[in-house]
């Protein structure tokens, strides 16, 4: 267990990561505020939960929480490169989800509410799944510790 634990931590020590997990997490961040606070003219939980229903996931409340906090818990665990690689794993899954529930029959480009933005969270999270946190991460404190 403790060598999953510390295989789960421990990166390459680069700096590649930082770059990706600072925008990322902080795009994630606001989006999930927008789901859970009505932040940055978001609608909330109930707001959103109401939208998810009324595209086929329900219960929406429930699809809203869930997609809310991977987004926003997500997007903070990735700033500060906790748990970076499970957090990672869970959000490509939420970006699945949003990609081929809500974007995928509009086509690519964001302007017609393509999967575009999507596709690219999709390919940061994945690329941070395989890579780790690299520097400047608490993963790298936590892995320390455990050796």
């Amino acid at each position: 267990m403790k060598a999953l634990i510390t295989k789960t931590l421990t990166s390459t020590p680069s700096l590649a990561p930082l770059a990706l997990r600072i925008p990322i997490g902080i795009i994630l961040l606001a989006h999930g505020s927008q789901k859970l606070f009505g932040w940055f003219g978001g609608y909330g939980l109930e707001g959103t939960g109401q939208w998810m229903a009324s595209i086929g996931l329900t219960p929406g409340y429930l699809m809203a929480l869930m997609a809310g906090s991977s987004e926003f818990f997500g997007g903070l665990f990735l700033l500060l490169g906790l748990l970076t690689r499970p957090t990672a794993l869970v959000l490509s899954f939420t970006m699945l989800v949003a990609i081929f529930s809500v974007h995928i029959g509009n086509g690519l480009f964001l302007t017609n509410n393509g999967y575009e933005f999507g596709l690219a969270l999709l390919a940061a999270t994945v690329s941070l799944t395989f890579s780790g946190a690299g520097k400047f991460a608490l993963d790298n404190l936590f892995a320390s510790r455990i050796k």
